[in-house]
């Protein structure tokens, strides 16, 4: 069993997702301008769990990676309530739930057809970003109660959707190159390890036995 698939390390995943989703549910409250156009500083965020779900697929499988999305899905919304409101709280929830999903799912899709390791990532981000945006801001300030949201929405939308793809390419997308290079050399280190000590037991055990 790697590492990621430890269910220690799927709980913390989920925790992961779940801070990460709560940090940018508050923050999407708060608006800044770049050129004349608004948008929101939880973009700025989020894409942290993209980058998280894809090493998890990638090392793991997309069964452990759709574990930690079901382990996230209700506390998050729970705690974006509390933290947000409402309607940010059901409007995260279900962006998160079907944006992870398609991820997830582009994510295996591409990786069996392409060799290039930056491929599936840099797809299924672009496919799961601009879902999970559209999704997030159309339930949560569609016709809502604060004025400048309902209003602005499809152009904060937009732009954040444009921001968080740069981002996602210049920044989330080498950081995931890296990453995987770690953890990789980490899991095969901890393998060759395991079974240098398996091969020394047995070594241990044939000298010892009796003949």
């Amino acid at each position: 069993m790697s590492p990621v698939a430890h269910p220690r390390l799927i709980i913390a995943l989920a925790l992961f997702h779940i801070a990460v989703i709560a940090v940018a549910n508050y923050m999407v409250q708060f608006t800044g301008a770049v050129g004349g156009y608004d948008f929101t500083w939880g973009m700025l965020v989020f894409p942290l769990v993209i980058l998280a779900t894809d090493l998890t697929v990638r090392l793991s499988g997309a069964g452990n990676a759709r574990r930690i999305v079901a382990l996230a899905y209700v506390p998050a919304i729970a705690i974006s309530v509390a933290l947000a409101t409402w309607r940010i709280g059901i409007a995260s929830g279900s962006a998160y739930l079907l944006g992870q999903l398609l991820d997830i799912a582009v994510f295996q899709r591409i990786r069996a057809r392409a060799q290039s390791w930056w491929a599936a990532p840099l797809v299924s981000t672009l496919f799961a970003n601009t879902l999970d945006t559209f999704i997030f801001y159309s339930v949560a300030f569609y016709r809502s109660a604060d004025a400048f949201m309902a209003a602005n929405w499809v152009e904060l939308a937009t732009v954040d959707l444009a921001f968080k793809t740069v981002l996602s390419v210049a920044v989330f997308l080498p950081a995931y190159g890296v990453l995987l290079n770690f953890l990789q050399a980490r899991l095969t280190s901890t393998s060759s390890a395991a079974s240098d000590s398996s091969a020394a037991s047995s070594s241990a055990g044939n000298i010892d036995s009796p003949r």
